[in-house]
């Protein structure tokens, strides 16, 4: 039997949530920008270490701010579980801007670890750089958890790094 992976991506307008899902999806990338008006669900199926999971990839319009902390829920509609189930990934992407960036990449990183207790990666839709590992590392820490369709979902933001939870 398949098992099924729930994944919320959320975040601000205009920061490429669809680009990544699409260039994970079908290795395309459109630099014309159509804001996400209505939830959409992608559903593809993947091979982690010899094992096949459906993807449930439930892409968001932008939602109007974000909580303070890890703790507190972000987005439920639609999906299984409790936000404190949930592993949280924060992702930065558009790495291919880094000349334009406000922040150096390591005050995000120690910012989104104190703040959200999680991880951080950055990756570039636009050059599929590190969009495939993104997902990958995803869906390792989901299946170590024990992350089941009917046991609650993944909500994405991003980390790629050992010992931290999971957002993209």
């Amino acid at each position: 039997m398949v098992e099924t992976l729930s994944i919320a991506v959320i975040g601000a307008p205009g920061v490429g949530k669809t680009s990544i899902i699409r260039q994970f999806i079908y290795n395309d990338f459109s630099e014309v920008y159509t804001p996400t008006r209505t939830r959409y669900v992608y559903r593809p199926s993947v091979i982690l270490n010899g094992n096949m999971y459906e993807l449930k990839i439930l892409d968001v319009p932008p939602i109007s701010s974000f909580p303070s902390s890890s703790s507190q829920p972000v987005y439920e509609d639609n999906m299984e579980g409790s936000s404190s189930e949930v592993p949280i990934l924060v992702v930065g992407n558009k790495r291919d801007l880094q000349r334009q960036r406000f922040m150096p990449r390591r005050a995000v990183s120690v910012l989104v670890k104190k703040t959200w207790k999680c991880g951080y990666v950055e990756c570039s839709a636009k050059f599929n750089w590190h969009v495939v590992l993104l997902f990958k590392e995803l869906l390792g820490i989901a299946v170590a958890r024990g992350m089941r369709q009917n046991h609650t979902s993944i909500r994405l933001q991003g980390a790629l790094q050992r010992n931290r939870c999971t957002i993209m």
